[in-house]
């Protein structure tokens, strides 16, 4: 299976990284980084760097599109060689997934008119100004699209998507093989068990590393 993993400025690490540590692994796979020209990616701290071994223009096609979030993401939606690409993968893709605001690129490019599909829980709003229906859901599949709440949700997508195609035992092999077995010392990963003062301070956390 062909994946590609798209790589923008100010790109959320985890996102990419996150489903990278299990799809890199399916029988079979070949993984690229996919960013506008080849070279070191920044993410959203400047202090990470991914390296994009292709340029768009270098992969005109594969069979897992993967859309990682971030502060970067307007940016990336108002970049229309990023968009073009994105809507000639998805044409031809098995998967066209997302990560956290990811989501709202692939909404950006028209690939989620109508559909229904997650994202951050602090831009469900602008998902749907984009067009999408935003679900409260860690994990949405919709067909072949398969978008993922933020951040850490993307392993979870991940591992449906290695069950999807090589069948639950290896994703469960690959979910040990990781030790993804979370146990969070704090019950406050999402807006409903955060205090309202706590959602707010990273709403406006959110605001500032996007101005």
């Amino acid at each position: 299976m062909k994946i590609a993993i798209l790589l923008y400025d100010k790109f959320t690490a985890l996102d990419a990284v996150g489903p990278y540590e299990i799809l890199s692994r399916l029988p079979g796979a070949e993984l690229c980084f996919v960013g506008l020209e080849k070279g070191p990616v920044r993410s959203d701290t400047g202090r990470l760097a991914i390296t994009a071994d292709a340029s768009l223009d270098e992969t005109p096609s594969a069979e897992l599109l993967l859309i990682p979030g971030g502060p970067g993401d307007e940016a990336a939606c108002a970049e229309q060689r990023i968009l073009d690409w994105v809507q000639r993968i998805h044409e031809g893709s098995k998967w066209t997934a997302s990560v956290c605001t990811g989501a709202l690129i692939l909404a950006a490019a028209g690939i989620l008119d109508g559909v229904q599909a997650t994202t951050h829980w602090a831009r469900y709003a602008r998902l749907e100004e984009l067009g999408a229906k935003a679900k409260a859901e860690r994990v949405v599949r919709q067909g072949k699209i398969i978008t993922a709440a933020g951040v850490s949700a993307g392993i979870d997508m991940a591992l449906e998507l290695a069950a999807a195609e090589c069948g639950e035992d290896v994703a469960k092999m690959l979910q040990l093989g990781i030790e993804y077995d979370p146990h969070p010392p704090f019950d406050c990963g999402s807006p409903d068990k955060a205090p309202a003062a706590l959602a707010e301070m990273v709403r406006a956390s959110m605001r500032a590393n996007r101005a």
